[in-house]
């Protein structure tokens, strides 16, 4: 059994639909669990009608989800050429579970009405794909995953429970494979014990699939992107960026830990723990090799960058010349916590600390003040952080040749620098 995860720009227009058709064709008789994200832009569409909802503004949250019902309407007309009438009630049901909520008003924090609304846009992809997939001969199941993955009610970044969660896979999706060879369910999505909605936080799909391939025992994981797979830089950024054909799971890790986009960290582990390989595909070219994430040991990496801008440059100094030893420093975890600040580099000497954060204004203010009980505070803004891992030396004199280098830090592997722009 081999798990499939397609994002939105892999189900964004009816011409990348026929491509994840094409996909599943390519794979026939293999049995397969496939994720599938919202369709384009349509988490932010959702994001959207949510904070205007909230806001008490109804008739605009109305307003902005009947275009979304009018998109995902067109799009099921175009592809289901003849099963449209009697698919459309099933989208209805979904439409109509939004409105009534719309038309509520809201007595409950933002997060928890984030999740009943955002989660839409999966539930609608599920559906219109599986109902494509049928109507062209690939036989498939659409499941709900609200009634399989069980989480806290921490909502927009909830924990999955495991054991439960665990059981409800061998008792509601393991029995569908023994007269399907596809089962297809949703990505980010879950639910408490409840059957309220909840959202699995950043990159909460790739983690879905990584659950799913964990608990099934899956031989690998393979999400299908639109790009020829891993690159050693983001493209955007560096026109020279190459593309890496293997990496390790503490490779990934550690690249996402210094803020590349590619996988998170939360969804190596479920698959590191069981050994199963995750592959990075394009949807555009199947023929692709791609890129193999395992627990191989890869030798001459080429140097990988990682580009953070928007950081700011805070800078802590001691009042009375005492050494910034250990309990101002845990004390400064403990503020960081509490104003829900994450240090991207952070360094000590004797009478001083410097940290590099994200340059978020309001959250700088909050961090500011409450370390000036305890410091003289100074802040630098409009900074980027560049971390270089596998680095040689003409490369970090290439970056530092014209720019003022405002933080420095370095390791054998890897090193970070604090750029002025």
């Amino acid at each position: 059994m081999q798990v499939f995860k397609f994002g939105g720009a892999s189900v964004s227009t009816v011409e990348r639909i026929e491509l994840v058709r094409q996909i599943c064709d390519a794979h026939r008789g293999e049995k397969l669990l496939i994720v599938i994200s919202a369709m384009g832009k349509t988490t932010n569409a959702l994001e959207r009608v949510a904070s205007a909802f909230f806001q008490g503004n109804r008739e605009q949250a109305l307003s902005l989800f009947e275009e979304i019902k009018l998109d995902h309407a067109a799009t099921a007309r175009a592809i289901l050429k003849n099963s449209y009438d009697q698919f459309y009630p099933s989208l209805l049901d979904i439409f109509t579970e939004v409105e009534w909520l719309l038309h509520d008003k809201p007595v409950r924090e933002f997060d928890y009405y984030y999740d009943q609304i955002v989660c839409t846009g999966e539930l609608l992809s599920t559906r219109i794909i599986s109902a494509y997939l049928n109507e062209n001969d690939l036989r498939n199941m659409w499941t709900d995953v609200r009634d399989i993955f069980r989480t806290d009610d921490n909502f927009r970044d909830a924990a999955i429970d495991w054991p439960i969660t665990l059981g409800h896979i061998r008792k509601l999706v393991l029995p569908l494979f023994e007269n399907m060879d596809i089962v297809i369910s949703q990505g980010f999505i879950g639910a408490t014990d409840e059957n309220e909605s909840t959202t699995l936080g950043r990159e909460g799909s790739d983690y879905t699939a990584a659950v799913f391939a964990n608990m099934l025992d899956a031989s690998g994981v393979t999400i299908w992107k639109d790009v020829e797979g891993v690159m050693n830089a983001d493209p955007k950024e560096f026109l020279d960026a190459i593309y890496i054909r293997e990496l390790n799971y503490d490779e990934v890790i550690e690249m996402a830990y210094y803020g590349a986009q590619v996988i998170h960290p939360k969804t190596i582990k479920p698959l590191q723990n069981k050994g199963i390989p995750l592959f990075v595909k394009c949807f555009l070219d199947q023929q692709l090799p791609g890129t193999v994430i395992n627990n191989h040991t890869i030798h001459q990496l080429p140097p990988i960058l990682v580009v953070k801008k928007n950081q700011a440059l805070v800078h802590l100094h001691t009042r009375d010349f005492s050494f910034a030893g250990e309990k101002p420093v845990a004390d400064l975890y403990d503020l960081l916590l509490d104003v829900k600040v994450r240090a991207n580099l952070l360094q000590t000497g004797a009478v001083r600390i410097d940290l590099c954060v994200d340059d978020n204004a309001e959250k700088l203010e909050k961090l500011a003040l409450a370390a000036a009980n305890e410091f003289d505070v100074q802040v630098i803004r409009e900074l980027t952080l560049l971390t270089i891992r596998h680095y040689n030396d003409e490369m970090i004199d290439k970056f530092i040749s014209s720019r003022k280098v405002f933080l420095r830090q370095q390791t054998p592997e890897t090193i970070q620098l604090l750029l002025g722009n």
